[in-house]
C-alpha cells in the first residue's frame, strides 16, 4: 500500500470527521425524542421491579437488633481482643446487648426483640446480612457510599441508577421518591442526587411528617388558575421551550426541566389520590399505624401499587440512629416505631401480590461498636467494620443469614458483603449486569459500582 500524500491524508480524515458529526447530530436527535422515564426492559432476567429502602440513619447497633453476641455477656465489663481495628473514638470495655434474642421461623435465625413483631412475621422471607462492611466510621462518606456508591466524589444515587435503567411504570408521578421527616439528613439532597445522569432521574423528597397533601409536596396545587388555563399556559411554555431548545437537543438540564413542568401538572391529580389515606380502611390504617412511620410505609405501598420504581424512607432529619449514650432506651424507641409499620407493610405486599416483585433493604450507612463509648458506658460508637442490613421481596433468598462477624460482632469475618457488593446484587436482582449499566462521563463510562463490586450468590433466591 502506497503512503498517503498530505493532502490525501487531510481529505480522508474531513470526510470521517464529517461522518462522525452526522452520527452524533442523529444520535442527538434520537436521544431528543424519547422519553428518559418510560418504562424499559433491563437486559438479564429480573426478580425485582420495584425497591423500597428502609434506611437506619445513624448506624443502628447490629449486637443489638440482628447480630447476636453471647460473648458480650461473658465480656461484659472487661476488655475484648479487638486486634488492629480502631474505634473513631475512646471506647471501653465489652458491653452486652440490653434485648434478648430469640430464634424465629422455620430457619431459626436469631434476632432481637426489638423487631420481634417483623421478624415472627417474616424472618423465613428475609436474607440477614450479618457480613456487612464499608470504608470508614463517618456518616458523611458513609452515607454518600450506601446510597450513591461513592463517599467523595459527587455520583448518581441508587434511585436514580434504577430509574435510569428501568424508567418509571407512573408518568404522573415522579419515578424515585424520597421520604424523610422533620427536614433533610445529613448531606440533604446529595442522598438522593442525579449527579452527572439527566435530572431527571434524581429523586423527589417529601417531608412525610406531615399529612395533609399541600405540606407533603410544596405548590402541589395551583389556586389561581383552574386546570384548563393551567393547560393552556403550560402548551405555550412548552411550545417556546420546543423552540428554545432545538439547536440544543442534547441538553440533558433543559430536557430535564421541560419534563419537570409536565409532571408537576399531571401530579396535581394523581398526588391528591395517592397521598390521601383516608381513602384507606380504618382496619388498613390501624394496621400500620397512626404515626410518621406507619404513614410512610402505608404511603409506599400506594406509590409501589401505582408503578413508582424506588421508594427511600428515612427514620428522620439527621442521624437518629446515631446513639453514643443512652443506646437501650433510644433503640428501643426508635425500633417501637418501625417494627408494627415494617411487618404490617410486608404483609400487605404478599396480600397484593407485589412482595415478589419488590426488593426491600433495611439498614443504615454502618454499624456500631461491640465495646462501650466512654465516658458514659451506655452507648456504642460508629463502626464500618462490620454491620448487618437485611433483604427481602425481589428475589432475594428469604430464611438465610449471609456471612458472619467476629465472636464479639466487631468486624465481617466470613464472606465479607461491601457496599458495592450489596448494590452489585440488587442490580443482578432488578435484571442488570452492575459492570454494563454505565453512563458515559468526562470520557469514561461510570457505574454505581465503580470498578468494585461482585454479584452475592448466597443472596439470590
Amino acid at each position: 500500500m502506497l503512503p498517503l500524500s498530505r493532502r490525501e491524508m487531510l481529505a480522508r480524515c474531513g470526510t470521517g470527521v464529517g461522518t462522525l458529526a452526522l452520527a452524533g447530530l442523529l444520535a442527538d436527535e434520537a436521544r431528543a425524542n424519547v422519553d428518559p422515564l418510560a418504562p424499559k426492559k433491563p437486559p438479564l432476567v429480573a426478580k425485582a421491579e420495584h425497591v423500597v429502602h428502609l434506611f437506619m440513619n445513624g448506624g443502628p447497633s447490629q449486637v443489638d437488633t440482628f447480630d447476636p453476641k453471647p460473648a458480650l455477656d461473658k465480656y461484659h465489663g472487661k476488655p475484648i481482643p479487638t486486634g488492629n481495628l480502631r474505634t473513631e473514638r475512646k471506647t471501653g470495655a465489652a458491653m452486652k446487648s440490653p434485648f434478648a434474642f430469640k430464634k424465629y421461623g422455620k430457619s431459626g435465625i436469631e434476632v432481637s426483640e426489638l423487631f420481634a413483631k417483623t421478624a415472627s412475621a417474616h424472618i423465613d422471607d428475609m436474607c440477614v446480612i450479618r457480613s456487612m462492611h464499608a470504608d470508614v466510621p463517618n456518616h458523611e462518606p458513609s452515607l454518600l457510599l450506601m446510597n450513591c456508591g461513592d463517599g467523595r466524589q459527587p455520583r448518581p444515587s441508587l434511585g436514580s441508577w434504577v430509574t435510569y435503567g428501568l424508567g418509571s411504570e407512573n408518568r404522573n408521578l415522579p419515578g424515585f421518591i424520597v421520604m424523610c421527616p422533620g427536614g433533610y439528613p445529613i448531606v440533604t439532597t446529595q442522598n438522593w442526587r442525579s449527579a452527572f445522569l439527566p435530572g431527571v432521574f434524581q429523586g423527589t423528597y417529601i417531608d412525610s411528617a406531615h399529612t395533609q397533601v399541600d405540606r407533603l409536596i410544596a405548590n402541589i396545587r395551583n389556586t389561581e388558575l383552574p386546570l384548563d388555563k393551567q393547560r393552556e399556559q403550560l402548551d405555550l411554555v412548552g411550545a417556546l421551550n420546543a423552540k428554545h431548545k432545538a439547536p440544543r437537543a442534547d441538553d440533558a438540564q433543559l430536557e430535564a426541566r421541560i419534563r419537570t413542568f409536565e409532571l408537576a401538572f399531571r401530579m396535581q391529580t394523581e398526588a391528591a389520590d395517592v397521598f390521601d389515606l383516608s381513602r384507606e380502611t380504618k382496619k388498613v390504617r390501624e394496621w400500620y399505624g397512626d404515626t410518621t412511620i406507619g404513614r410512610q410505609l402505608l404511603l409506599t405501598r400506594r406509590l409501589i401499587e401505582r408503578g413508582v420504581r424506588i421508594v427511600q424512607l428515612w427514620s428522620g432529619a439527621g442521624q437518629p440512629w446515631d446513639n453514643h449514650d443512652g443506646i437501650a432506651n433510644a433503640h428501643k424507641n426508635l425500633a417501637a416505631q418501625w417494627d408494627q409499620p415494617i411487618a404490617a407493610f410486608l404483609s400487605d405486599l404478599k396480600a397484593r401480590g407485589l412482595f415478589d416483585s419488590t426488593l426491600v433493604q433495611w439498614g443504615g450507612e454502618f454499624g456500631r461498636t461491640p465495646v462501650a463509648e466512654l465516658p458514659a458506658l451506655n452507648g456504642r460508637d460508629h463502626n464500618h467494620y462490620g454491620f448487618t442490613c437485611w433483604l427481602a421481596g425481589g428475589g432475594a433468598k428469604g430464611g438465610t443469614v449471609v456471612g458472619a462477624t467476629d465472636d464479639f460482632g466487631f468486624a465481617a469475618a466470613e464472606n465479607k458483603v461491601h457496599v458495592h457488593d450489596l448494590h452489585a446484587t440488587m442490580l443482578h436482582l432488578l435484571g442488570f449486569d452492575h459492570e454494563k449499566l454505565t453512563y458515559r462521563y468526562a470520557g469514561r463510562d461510570f457505574r454505581l459500582t465503580d470498578v468494585h463490586g461482585r454479584v452475592v450468590k448466597e443472596m439470590l433466591g
